[in-house]
């Protein structure tokens, strides 16, 4: 019986951490940031919207509002009293929004040839965070599988072999977060978000906030690391009842 609550209790975790961390992949709010200089045009590749034609630019309030993930950058203008956070919800996207592909952020590639003014040596870090991310997306799935696998046999290789694949993703995350928080915390990100714009507005006010992503992802490490170390535990439990 305690066997059987522990794996239910395992699975549920590992389910809704693995969700978290599909659902931090695939949103593009790890980075919010709003800035004052005033509207801009993003390169020409945009996404479209809901009733099928491109993104345009809109005509101008004063505030720029940005969010950011590993699929999407984007861009567009809201009124000044909008908070960021709000405005990036899905339910309130306006039809002004441009955004391009924004594979292997979060860090900062030259926007020309190189060597460019907007070049930041610190880029070369991009592959460690979208290797560490990709490596706990698969590890997170490879761990579920292997655990589908194990409940109908109550094999313990397959669910110690689960649990180690959960806790390899949940550590893979952590350590995603952790160089994100570095970057953040470290990197001049206001000269990040402006990049090509930083000439025309010297001293433009830029405000930077962690997205809702980060916050699902930091979510689904803990659930996903206790369920890796529960699974390990029943097939402890299973090899030493056989």
């Amino acid at each position: 019986m305690r066997v059987g609550a522990a794996t239910l209790a395992a699975g549920l975790l590992a389910l809704v951490g693995t969700l978290c961390f599909f659902l931090a992949f695939g949103t593009d709010y790890w980075l919010v940031a709003s800035d004052n200089c005033g509207p801009h045009t993003l390169p020409t590749q945009t996404k479209p919207i809901e009733d099928g034609t491109e993104s345009v630019e809109a005509s101008p309030p004063s505030l720029t509002l940005h969010h950011e993930g590993f699929l999407w950058r984007c861009g567009f203008q809201v009124e000044p009293t909008v908070h960021a956070t709000l405005a990036t919800l899905f339910t309130n996207q306006p039809e002004s929004k441009v955004c391009i592909h924004g594979y292997l952020f979060p860090l900062p590639v030259a926007m020309g040839q190189v060597p460019d003014p907007s070049y930041d040596a610190t880029a070369v870090f991009r592959g460690f965070w979208t290797v560490l991310i990709i490596l706990g997306l698969v590890a997170a799935l490879t761990g579920s599988f292997l655990l589908v696998c194990g409940v109908p046999f109550a094999s313990h290789k397959l669910y110690t072999l689960g649990g180690a694949f959960l806790i390899a993703a949940a550590c893979s995350f952590l350590v995603t977060l952790l160089l994100y928080v570095l970057w953040m915390e470290a990197v001049d990100v206001e000269r990040y978000v402006l990049q090509e714009r930083a000439k025309e507005c010297p001293h433009a006010q830029v405000s930077v906030l962690y997205g809702l992503s980060f916050v699902v992802a930091a979510a689904g490490v803990p659930l996903e690391l206790v369920s890796g170390m529960l699974f390990m535990l029943v097939g402890r439990a299973l090899r030493a009842a056989n």
